[in-house]
């Protein structure tokens, strides 16, 4: 069957630990149609994750390999992504975990609708159709919980902007300064999020089955989550005018002062 994205589409996946799922991913989307290209970013994975990628790049010249030094957060590992795919004149890049959650026979959705007109497109398990199986309530507590304050403290209208199953036309991210994204690690989706509405790109959503991974570990942490409250937190004071932050401080300080300190 032939698609509009043939060739020109890269799925970049950024890894750490995933020996027992990353030959069975890169299969199945080398498998799927439109010939999808793949980026595997491993931060030096201690379980031979990096070696296992850089035997399937030998066998198949549509796989490619970034190795980084250590684990440098899974934001950095998109923008170092972005950039390889840009450099070599993908039209649609799109991201996802390794760990089989976002399932490859959902790609073809995410090209179909970026390819139809949209600047963003995330695979939603928010939206109807979308489902999640096998997460704790805890993590759903969680997940619920960022997206809810991204829509009352951001506006942003993505219903599922904590998603890493995306796919972004190539005008997205040579619009955005990428280096100008403060967010290194899972914050960094709320971010894109964020200022690609921002922007005025046009965003779309399809829904998913997110499935809780059944092998490895998962990479979502504390800190992880505290960092994602204080990237909510700092955009949403980014968006308050110049003039209104000085009146906030000011008020503020008038409360704490004595009368005659003022």
């Amino acid at each position: 069957m032939a698609v509009s994205w043939s060739g020109q589409a890269l799925m970049i996946v950024p890894t750490y630990n995933e020996r027992e799922n990353l030959a069975r991913l890169v299969a199945a989307l080398r498998g799927l149609p439109g010939d999808v290209h793949v980026l595997v970013v491993d931060d030096n994975s201690p379980d031979g994750t990096g070696q296992i990628a850089l035997e399937l790049a030998a066998r198949d010249p549509g796989v490619f390999v970034l190795q980084r030094e250590g684990k440098l957060g899974l934001g950095t590992a998109y923008k170092a992504g972005f950039a390889f795919g840009l450099a070599r004149g993908y039209q649609y890049l799109c991201t996802m975990d390794a760990d089989f959650s976002h399932h490859p026979a959902s790609v073809p959705a995410l090209l179909e609708k970026a390819a139809s007109g949209y600047d963003l497109v995330v695979g939603s398990r928010y939206v109807p159709g979308g489902r999640i199986v096998g997460t704790t309530p805890w993590r759903q507590f969680v997940s619920y919980s960022a997206n809810w304050l991204a829509h009352v403290l951001l506006g942003v209208t993505v219903r599922d902007c904590t998603a890493g199953f995306r796919c972004y036309r190539r005008r997205v991210l040579e619009t955005i300064d990428l280096d100008a994204i403060f967010s290194s690690g899972y914050s960094f989706l709320i971010e894109m999020a964020f200022h690609c509405q921002q922007a005025g790109f046009r965003i779309g959503e399809v829904p998913i089955t997110f499935v809780n991974r059944t092998e490895g570990a998962s990479k979502i942490s504390k800190r992880e989550i505290y960092k994602a409250f204080y990237t909510l937190l700092r955009l949403r004071t980014s968006m308050l005018p110049w003039e209104r932050m000085v009146a906030l401080y000011q008020r503020h300080r008038a409360r704490r002062l004595p009368m005659e300190d003022r």
